[in-house]
């Protein structure tokens, strides 16, 4: 929440009354989805940087080589849980975002046009942006079926369990892909809500996104801005 302040130039405590009594889920959970996701992250990382720096190949041999050890090294549950958990996490994080996107496109919450068109009566300013978003985030709520769930049977019953662990990786894959997608919508959303404003916000995270976007707020194909968005927010995560 302090990050998300100060990124917004907001106070610690709003002031004064609020045109509403409540604001959406997607405003006001964005603290407590996100936060999970980070932990989310960060649990990955220290169970993946235990399992490069450890022995999984099957046998282990005796430095002498008079021995072979079977173990159980191999079976990577921790990375397959810690991937499944990330993925379910995200999921969260995802939902919400949708659904300040459609937010964004209701002048009874914003106070501007419906879609953030500007053009002639039936024009669809963002509203296809709301499908995109949606289509992205049913592929990711798909990756999010944990795949340590998975069960097999093999070598005779010998091998009577797998932790599935490649395939939450692929599912990872496809996850953040679809993550980024969803974001990417929201984000050229965002931007074009702060332009139509009276005053946009002098915050440096809408200077660089302001800057970074396509200009124009007519109705057109919005491939452009989504993919600027997207190269974006990848910029922006590796900075």
């Amino acid at each position: 929440a302090a990050e998300v302040r100060r990124l917004l130039g907001a106070p610690d405590r709003p002031s004064g009354a609020g045109r509403r009594i409540q604001d959406p889920f997607g405003f006001r959970a964005f603290p407590q989805a996100h936060g999970p996701a980070l932990d989310a992250v960060a649990a990955l990382r220290r169970v993946v940087e235990v399992e490069v720096n450890c022995p999984s190949e099957n046998p282990l041999i005796a430095p002498d080589g008079t021995a072979a050890h079977h173990h159980g090294g191999f079976y990577a549950a921790p990375v397959g849980l810690a991937l499944d958990a990330l993925n379910l996490a995200v999921l969260q994080t995802a939902q919400l975002s949708a659904a300040r996107l459609t937010a964004l496109g209701r002048p009874d919450l914003t106070g501007l046009p419906a879609f953030l068109a500007t053009g002639p009566a039936g024009s669809s300013g963002t509203m296809i942006l709301e499908y995109t978003a949606h289509s992205a985030l049913a592929e990711l709520r798909h990756c999010a079926a944990p795949a340590s769930a998975g069960h097999a049977v093999l070598s005779q019953g010998l091998e009577e369990a797998a932790s599935f662990a490649s395939q939450a990786a692929r599912q990872t894959l496809r996850a953040v892909a679809a993550y980024g997608t969803v974001l990417a919508c929201e984000l050229v959303t965002a931007v074009r809500a702060l332009r139509l404003r009276p005053d946009p916000p002098a915050v440096s995270a809408f200077t660089v996104a302001d800057a970074a976007l396509p200009s124009g707020a007519e109705d057109r194909p919005l491939t452009a801005d989504v993919t600027a968005a997207t190269e974006l927010l990848r910029t922006l995560a590796e900075t």
